[in-house]
């Protein structure tokens, strides 16, 4: 069973840096792509990044490209998600999410960790 833990949330003024963790245990992830998503007050969940656990390809939302960088660590079996000169409208609860290669859909959800950018 595939289990993904967030952690690294908090509060940062705009022009700061955070870096999210997303421990994954379960399985062997070289066949998943990694995401990243993340949800506001009142909107819905939007894609922020994700990377292909075996060859490291990488996609990230045009909101955000250039500022966050999405990365994992093989032998510690956690993704990353490095995000830099942060807006007020990066606030957020942001979420891991891990789906298999040549699936469209996610369905394996961490429990969230909140992000509130201060302007």
């Amino acid at each position: 069973q595939v289990q993904l833990v967030e952690s690294g949330g908090g509060l940062v003024q705009a022009g700061g840096s955070l870096r999210l963790s997303c421990a994954a245990s379960g399985r062997a992830f070289s066949s998943y792509i990694m995401g990243w998503f993340r949800q506001a007050p009142g909107t819905a969940r939007a894609f922020v990044a994700a990377i292909n656990w075996g060859d490291g390809n990488t996609a990230y939302s045009d909101s955000v490209k250039g500022r966050f960088t999405i990365s994992r660590d093989n032998a510690k079996n956690t993704v990353y998600l490095q995000m830099n000169s942060l807006k007020p409208e990066d606030t957020a609860v942001y979420y891991c999410a891990a789906r298999r290669i040549f699936t469209t859909a996610y369905d394996n959800w961490g429990q969230g960790t909140q992000v509130t950018v201060s302007s």
